[in-house]
């Protein structure tokens, strides 16, 4: 969602009307980002296993380092991608030939919302899963050492 919003006023201010071009543009990478999203979240999972694995999810810094270590391994990857598209767009949008019209109208979407998933995925992604991860699994442990559907049958 956020990555069409800065789409859009990307192409607002480049005076691009929607088009069949622009529409393109805007749904060709939702895969890309749909794919490296779950690549973030799979990571962020694979290291929150192996941290509750060892036993050090005892605290919420404990998590954080945790998402730090998984988030970390997706930074590369995902500046790669970034990279890679500003690196193929850019020219495109300085173009001038035959055909730049259509392509430009291509881009400029990809352009305009790569830069906020880039954000998007290693900054807001890390902190609704510690938000998700903390409030729903490792609170409720730590803060009776079971999780909460045992000690109210306890009667706690």
């Amino acid at each position: 969602m956020e990555r069409s919003v800065r789409a859009v006023w990307y192409l607002y201010l480049l005076g691009y009307n929607m088009s069949i071009a622009v529409w393109v543009g805007l749904i060709a990478p939702l895969g890309v980002d749909a794919e490296t999203g779950v690549f973030m979240l799979l990571y962020l999972e694979l290291s929150y296993e192996q941290a509750k694995k060892e036993g050090r999810l005892r605290s919420l810094a404990e998590l954080q380092e945790a998402i730090v270590h998984g988030a970390a391994k997706r930074l590369r990857p995902k500046f790669m991608t970034v990279a890679t598209t500003f690196l193929g767009f850019f020219p495109i949008m300085w173009a001038t030939g035959t055909g730049s019209d259509i392509w430009k109208r291509i881009a400029a979407p990809m352009i305009g919302g790569i830069f906020t998933s880039f954000l998007l995925e290693l900054i807001v992604y890390p902190a609704v899963f510690e938000i998700w991860k903390w409030h729903f699994e490792v609170k409720p442990t730590t803060s009776g050492g079971q999780p909460p559907e045992h000690r109210e049958a306890e009667g706690a």
